[in-house]
């Protein structure tokens, strides 16, 4: 241990070990979907971080770890942005020094019992804020929050129901919190104990007395998934041979992936026509995604449309969340260089201003997504609250098939279905295709990347409203209030100690100060 202590005492050997063990939580999301990691993977930077010898150390220690985590998270696009992915990891990696800093104020030296058991709310929130920061699409979106690692487990679903994503990962973190006090502080682990007899408490209180939801019927819904194809006329082919095998198979509804479409309806009347024929033999409306330069407005949009049996309903989409660098450049005067080093647009898609419950016939009411967007929990709760019966998610990874991204983004339509009570289709043009129920449970087979097929699957429908669709984001925003009654408290402490330091000199019964031997 000691040798490790002096080995830690430079300072990049102790960043480039921040980095790694930052990293390690990457392994409970897709591909590896070690899920049960993830209550353990924050220990080693935890233990890291507290043992720092000063508190602007623990704050490196958290960018460092923050930079590691973000990296490892996003490292199928260094064959795209190369360097750039450098620069994105380590601009976001520091919103994590806060935390490092916090982890060595609570849980450094041989902290009380009172402390720890503060450590185990405080840092979780202080994590749960760095995620909401983080959240917002100007900085890269909810890409890889902790909660959304545990997606296949039923009682983080449940729970997720109740909080969204938030409630699994702050109970992560408060299970790694104890943990390493377990490890490290001996003297303090009844309070981690207590901590993880709460966790216990919370999730089997959500498995029992959270709303479920009720399933009233159903609907047979078709993704259409062509695979990777060279030119958009080749894959508008290949789409319509696969909606053709469904003829017969009594669908409800048939969806296409995102930029299943690469021209402009308006300026294809042909393709409106074919398509208008598909919905006529098929006996369902077809929701496509067409990415190209609109004829009646200026840019190039990503848009949902919902092709009937006469052609284009009137209803469509545009995409409003866009990728960033992948579909724009953030402040592109200061940042357009990324275009040089890597693949990043060369020029802005434009953006939806609002977000559409489209009718798809025999009353089925549907809320689509494009790609991204379905990493956004407030988009999917509002269009439950605006009364949509099935999620939808039109995708394309084919820039990553190789990679963990396709299997991660798959994933992310089990937890929006959980949290709203309402069913997902997540249908990819190339990719990872997935269909989730009302309680995020796998409905019918997955698509793989390799697949190119046309796949119908038993939606079950539901209706009700969860916790999480009624009260939003509750939690991230109680964690910031638990962060700012923490802060007033720690100013107070140190202001009691700063007068305890001022005591005034004795002084005898003449009320003169005394002197040294009086």
């Amino acid at each position: 241990m000691k040798t490790l202590g002096h080995w830690l005492t430079s300072p990049w050997r102790r960043s480039a070990l921040a980095a790694v063990v930052g990293a390690l939580p990457v392994l409970a999301f897709p591909a590896p979907s070690l899920w049960w990691f993830a209550y353990v993977a924050l220990v080693p930077w935890i233990l890291l971080a507290r043992t720092a010898p000063t508190g602007r150390r623990a704050a490196y220690d958290g960018w460092w770890g923050g930079f590691g985590f973000m990296l490892a998270m996003h490292h199928w696009l260094l064959p795209n942005l190369h360097v750039f992915t450098f620069v994105v990891a380590a601009l976001l990696g520091a919103l994590w020094a806060p935390w490092g800093w916090l982890v060595r104020r609570m849980l450094g030296g041989d902290p009380s019992r009172g402390r720890v058991l503060a450590a185990l709310v405080v840092l979780p929130s202080g994590w749960l804020a760095v995620e909401l920061v983080r959240s917002w699409q100007g900085l890269g979106g909810p890409w890889g929050v902790l909660g959304a690692s545990q997606w296949q487990v039923e009682a983080a679903l449940r729970l997720a129901s109740v909080g969204g994503m938030w409630l699994p990962g702050f109970l992560v973190v408060a299970l790694n919190v104890a943990v390493a006090v377990l490890v490290a502080i001996r003297r303090s682990r009844v309070p981690a104990v207590a901590g993880l007899t709460a966790t216990a408490a919370v999730t089997c209180a959500a498995w029992v007395w959270s709303p479920r939801p009720d399933t009233d019927d159903r609907v047979r819904i078709a993704v259409v998934q062509p695979g990777v194809v060279s030119g958009p006329g080749n894959r508008f082919d290949l789409e319509e041979r696969l909606t053709r095998e469904l003829v017969g198979q009594d669908v409800g509804l048939v969806v296409w992936g995102e930029s299943s479409v690469g021209f402009d309806l308006g300026e294809r009347p042909d393709l409106a026509r074919r398509l208008a024929a598909l919905s006529r033999e098929t006996g369902a409306e077809i929701l496509v995604n067409v990415d190209a330069r609109r004829s009646d407005r200026p840019g190039i949009y990503k848009s949902s449309v919902l092709i009937g049996p006469d052609g284009p309903t009137g209803d469509r989409y545009d995409k409003m969340r866009l990728v960033p660098f992948g579909e724009y450049i953030p402040v592109r005067s200061l940042l357009g260089w990324a275009t040089s080093v890597g693949e990043a647009a060369g020029e802005d898609r434009r953006r939806g201003s609002r977000q559409v419950v489209m009718d798809a016939g025999e009353g089925l009411r549907i809320g689509p997504m494009v790609c991204f967007e379905s990493a956004f929990p407030d988009m999917s709760r509002h269009l439950a609250e605006d009364g949509a019966d099935v999620l939808l998610a039109q995708s394309s990874t084919s820039t990553f098939q190789q990679s963990w991204a396709p299997g991660q983004h798959a994933s992310l339509a089990a937890l929006r279905a959980a949290e709203t009570g309402r069913p997902m289709v997540h249908a990819t043009l190339t990719g990872v295709s997935a269909v989730y129920g009302p309680g995020g449970e796998p409905v019918g087979p997955r698509l793989g990347t390799d697949a190119s097929a046309a796949q119908v699957y038993e939606v079950p429908l539901a209706h009700g409203t969860t916790p999480y669709v009624r009260f939003g984001d509750w939690l991230p925003y109680t964690a910031l209030l638990v962060l700012a009654a923490w802060g007033v408290t720690e100013v107070l402490r140190l202001g009691r100690n700063a007068r305890g330091s001022r005591v005034p000199p004795a002084r005898t019964a003449h009320g003169s100060p005394a002197r040294p031997g009086h």
